[in-house]
């Protein structure tokens, strides 16, 4: 295993948080906002965002992947699900990345079949050549290559999320 090349500063992501966060809160601004986190990886993002986040919120979580050891399985696995009621809530479904899009695509319909007042998706990375199935992304932080990339919560294999910054990876023998 070899971290690679820096691919996002701190910097950078600090501001491109604070950008989507201002944007958001002018967008959510007198609305019943239920923030929620896709863990395990969207958790330092989901963090950061909400704490700069200008507007009252609720926040809730859930838990689910179709990846194992940095593979898609296409299946989706729900681990823990959101506890609110989202019934008549503008629902924010906040993610680390979105690759292929199964899993993505699978919590919003999962969502909207509990009549949330809207549902919207905030994504810190986008990798749009690995798409596999449409999902609406609504704020975007990024585009970025299909290369594998760690640390700001993604991992490879569980490791490399406490990064402080966003490296290339690469598997090795």
């Amino acid at each position: 295993m070899v971290v690679g090349r820096p691919f996002l500063t701190v910097e950078q992501i600090h501001n491109k948080v604070k950008e989507l966060a201002d944007v958001i809160s002018d967008e959510y601004e007198g609305k019943n906002l239920l923030a929620v986190g896709i863990l395990k990886g969207a958790f330092v993002f989901f963090s950061d965002i909400v704490r700069m986040i200008r507007v009252p919120l609720v926040v809730d979580f859930l838990i689910a992947s179709s990846y194992v050891r940095g593979d898609s399985s296409g299946e989706v696995k729900m681990h823990y699900d959101i506890r609110e009621d989202v019934a008549d809530k503008d629902v924010l479904l906040i993610e680390d990345i979105v690759d292929t899009g199964i899993t993505l695509n699978y919590l919003r319909e999962r969502i909207l079949m509990k009549g949330p007042k809207s549902l919207k998706i905030c994504t810190f990375l986008d990798k749009t050549e690995r798409r596999e199935v449409s999902v609406p992304l609504d704020y975007v932080g990024f585009r970025i290559p299909n290369e594998f990339v760690v640390g700001y919560g993604l991992d490879f294999d569980n490791k490399f999320r406490n990064l402080p910054y966003i490296s290339t990876f690469k598997k090795t023998a």
